[in-house]
């Protein structure tokens, strides 16, 4: 569309690494500029991650730009991550352009492409800036790789091709911050370096007093302001964007007095792991990602999570040796629920015949659910409205796969898809509701279903707040940007903005067009 107005002016948030932050300050912008009026888009040419969502349109972009969305109380489009790369192995991913999967490349494949598809970023992007007041670019790893730089199409190309100022994002809490901070100044060409305005420091830890110094330090050695350091907050409520957050799970250390627990098996290729956020939030219960084998019988239920590689996955159960454990711990009375690729992997057998995970064939399953999954096209991409024993709940479905149970024992009714009304039969169930499975993420958004699936697994007792899910991530939002704004000085950044973009945000473009 065309707003017979100039394109609106964009921010971009980048990092000296991956983790550093740069995905909650975007999201942290979105929410304060959207309580001032702006109307504010999020945008990240390139995501590589296995957390996906879908959008109302039917289709697929990382939770991230999602989450960002939902900030600015926008809903979510997949201009605003045009390119999401989903890992399938350690070279190779699912490349999903525009919101749909349209191959399986290695890194070089996808490498070749690259410039058709930083074509279709800026596009993306070009329409993101006819439709809002502001757009807030975030970046990928470290901006400063300078391997990669000359094919770089998220970073600073992004940025130079927006005539956006840059923030620079650094993580005290993994150490180093001065080299962080100078060292990624030191890598970049003048260019770059003169596009960045400032810093921002994330994950103090401590009297922020005691480094004012080390501000100082920072803006002599740079010339450049350091808008602001952020105390460490041990959970806002906000969704984190990558798997990183759970890597290297330890044993948890549980004893009779710490009450009811969940295990969560953080297999290789885990998917969509912010499904279980929700459960995070409920007093009174100990909620852990394991990844070694374990006996079981200290939790009350063990989940299966979504995967991008079922197969693979799979198989490093079987190897691992947790197929048998987790035959014994269903045995003898415990609780499994398999999500997606988790569903999948609980039946008899999954079947790949046409290599869409790997070399073609046939895999054996848990053998938990009387199930058994081909995968094959195309990819099933929905927003899903359900109801599971007379409750009614909201969630997405991202698979590529169709389930054939033995028996007639669904788990749930899927009664609408992308806003189309439909009566169909979902997942499985085994043993008295022993065992379950289902293709729907977000499952536990819903207050009233998650009432029920503790109640199935025997804690009846266990209180759920009615304000958790969709009312529960508003109200993070709103702490995250009071916390932002707090310790963040987010006038200097609209002073550096208007600067360098001859725009007056919140004036000039407050009118804009709804998209």
């Amino acid at each position: 569309m065309t707003s017979g107005r100039s394109p609106a002016p964009c921010l971009a948030v980048l990092g000296t690494g991956s983790d550093v932050g740069k995905s909650i300050v975007v999201t942290a912008l979105c929410r304060i500029f959207a309580n001032r009026g702006i109307r504010v888009a999020p945008y990240k040419a390139q995501n590589m991650s296995n957390n996906s969502g879908v959008t109302p349109e039917g289709l697929e972009m990382g939770r991230a730009q999602i989450v960002q969305a939902e900030a600015g109380r926008i809903a979510p489009h997949v201009d605003m991550n045009p390119i999401l790369l989903k890992p399938t192995s350690d070279v190779g991913s699912q490349v999903v352009v525009l919101g749909e999967a349209v191959a399986n490349q290695s890194a070089r494949e996808y490498h070749q492409q690259k410039e058709a598809l930083f074509s279709t970023a800026c596009l993306a992007l070009d329409r993101l800036r006819e439709s809002y007041d502001l757009v807030i670019l975030e970046g990928a790893g470290s901006c400063a790789e300078v391997n990669l730089m000359p094919h770089d199409i998220v970073n600073f190309r992004m940025a130079e091709y927006a005539r956006a100022p840059v923030i620079l994002v650094g993580d005290i809490h993994r150490g180093g911050i001065f080299g962080q901070l100078i060292g990624t100044l030191a890598c970049l060409p003048p260019d770059c370096q003169d596009r960045i305005a400032g810093f921002v420091i994330n994950r103090f830890r401590g009297d922020i007093s005691l480094f004012q110094e080390g501000t100082r330090w920072i803006e002599s050695r740079s010339g450049k302001p350091v808008f602001g350091v952020l105390p460490w907050v041990n959970d806002l409520g906000v969704e984190a964007e990558d798997s990183v957050v759970i890597e290297n799970p330890r044993k948890p250390a549980l004893d009779k007095d710490s009450g009811p627990a969940i295990a969560i098996i953080r297999i290789p290729h885990i998917s969509n792991f912010t499904d279980f956020d929700p459960l995070t939030r409920i007093s009174g219960i100990s909620v852990s990602f394991i990844e070694q084998p374990q006996e079981l019988s200290r939790f009350k239920a063990v989940i299966l999570p979504g995967s991008k590689n079922t197969c693979f996955d799979l198989k490093w159960l079987h190897r691992s040796g947790w197929s048998a454990i987790f035959k014994t711990y269903v045995a003898n009375g415990g609780h499994v629920l398999g999500i997606c690729g988790g569903y999948q992997m609980l039946g008899a057998r999954v079947h790949d015949p046409d290599g869409l995970e790997g070399p073609p064939g046939s895999t054996d399953g848990l053998d938990l659910l009387p199930v058994e999954t081909v995968l094959k096209a195309p990819k099933t991409t929905t927003l899903s409205t359900f109801e599971w024993k007379g409750v009614s709940g909201k969630g997405y479905e991202i698979h590529m796969g169709q389930t054939r149970l033995f028996k007639r024992n669904p788990l749930l009714t899927i009664t609408e898809r992308n806003g189309q009304a439909c009566n169909e039969a979902d997942g499985a169930h085994a043993g008295d509701f022993s065992v379950m499975g289902t293709y729907v993420h977000g499952i536990f958004d819903t207050p009233g279903i998650t009432r029920l699936w503790l109640d199935q697994i025997g804690l009846c007792h266990v209180p759920v707040s009615v304000d958790q899910g969709p009312v529960e991530r508003d109200q993070a939002y709103d702490r995250l940007a009071e916390h932002f704004e707090t310790h963040v000085n987010v006038e200097a950044i609209l002073s550096t903005l208007k600067a360098a973009t001859g725009c007056n945000i919140g004036i000039q473009f407050k009118a804009s067009p709804l998209r």
